[in-house]
């Protein structure tokens, strides 16, 4: 599976993995939603399972994909400062997205 991150996100991502809550923990991507040809996305703290897949990014920061959930393989997880602070998390391989 695949995963990007760009490095807006990945600064995000690290000041997270870095509060005492997060210790043992790593960032999943899941899917919130399903709504027949796209799905929608969220990041939360979690620890894996036997259905997941450690994705390496270029940014040292390793994601948590579940491995039998196809709209994850190629997400992409930005973090925007303008407009406003917001994650955006898509997936161009399926062109859909959702703002976090």
């Amino acid at each position: 599976m695949k995963c990007k991150i760009n490095k807006n996100a990945a600064k995000v991502l690290k000041e997270m993995l870095g509060k005492p809550e997060a210790e043992g923990k790593m960032i999943r991507v899941y899917v919130t939603h399903m709504h027949g040809d796209h799905a929608h996305y969220d990041i939360r703290l979690d620890t894996p399972t036997e259905n997941d897949e450690i994705v390496k990014t270029d940014k040292d920061i390793d994601i948590l994909l579940d491995k039998n959930e196809g709209f994850l393989d190629g997400v992409w997880l930005q973090y925007f400062y303008v407009p406003k602070e917001e994650f955006v998390i898509t997936n161009p391989s399926k062109e859909h997205h959702h703002h976090h």
